[in-house]
């Protein structure tokens, strides 16, 4: 069984994890046919928050969250009690947790002679979109990987989160700015901005892939790489009768449970909030 949708599964948001490494994987493999013999594509990993050491061209790991507290006292009894009663009393420690960074996986494609980086493609996370600072920190890392002469092909799949495409959002017409949205960037300063409007209720389009000036550019379909990262993974467990997170507009609900109940999946009546992107 496909899923139920005809584009973008939304319920495919909370398997994230999964699915981007799935859409990862499934565009290197879509790409490396149609690549001119001295090229190559492969996947990157790298841990998505990142910091300019100061004063050098290197990269630091930004340290994760880190929360430290102090254990309550035990219930058997204080340290100076136990002392008092000659019994053995341990340390006390400070306990820490530590949120760990995500792990960004991309497409680079490369020069094979010179390791020059030609292409980047990214599907974008939560861990790109979720805050402000998030944002900033992509939006950085693509301006320097921009700066430096390389195309840069952005896919967001996920509504979770604000805007961070590197275009504002306010050049886009509000009628166009749908749920999904992907953007390619051309090395060359003076190309315009190609930006792709991807409705919910249609199937994801194939889109262009820039290489080098004198190469013709590749494409990569969007709607194979999410039917099979859906049928692969096999997500016929998925429980379409739940509200999807984040909630959609009231039209667009409508339609989503008109698609579920014509499918025999009956929805409970969870007033809809509206999904819009913060600032």
């Amino acid at each position: 069984m496909p899923s139920p949708f005809p584009g973008m599964d939304p319920f495919l948001e909370h398997y994230w994890g999964d699915v981007h490494a799935s859409l990862t994987l499934y565009a290197r493999d879509q790409l490396r046919p149609q690549l001119p013999d001295d090229l190559r594509v492969r996947i990157e990993e790298h841990v998505g928050l990142e910091i300019d050491a100061p004063g050098t061209s290197v990269k630091l790991q930004r340290r994760p969250d880190v929360k430290i507290y102090e254990r309550p006292e035990s219930p058997r009894g204080t340290a100076w009690e136990n002392r008092e009663a000659g019994l053995a009393v341990a340390a006390e420690p400070l306990l820490i947790t530590i949120d760990d960074p995500f792990i960004q996986r991309s497409v680079r494609i490369t020069d094979r002679h010179s390791d020059r980086l030609v292409t980047v493609v990214e599907f974008l996370s939560p861990g790109n979109k979720l805050t402000r600072e998030q944002r900033r920190d992509f939006h950085e890392r693509q301006a320097d990987l921009w700066r430096g002469g390389v195309n840069l092909v952005e896919i967001d799949l996920i509504r979770c989160g604000g805007w961070a495409m590197s275009l504002p959002r306010d050049v886009v017409p509000s009628q166009k700015r749908y749920p999904y949205r992907a953007l390619v960037m051309r090395a060359e300063s003076s190309a315009p901005r190609e930006f792709y409007c991807l409705e919910l209720r249609q199937a994801l389009p194939t889109i262009r892939i820039p290489l080098r000036p004198t190469d013709s550019d590749a494409v990569l379909d969007l709607q194979k790489l999410i039917s099979m990262a859906w049928e692969n993974a096999d997500y016929t467990d998925i429980d379409y009768a739940t509200e999807p997170y984040p909630s959609f507009r009231r039209a667009d609900d409508d339609w989503l449970r008109q698609i579920l109940e014509g499918q025999g999946f009956h929805r409970s009546d969870v007033p809809a909030c509206s999904s819009s992107d913060e600032d």
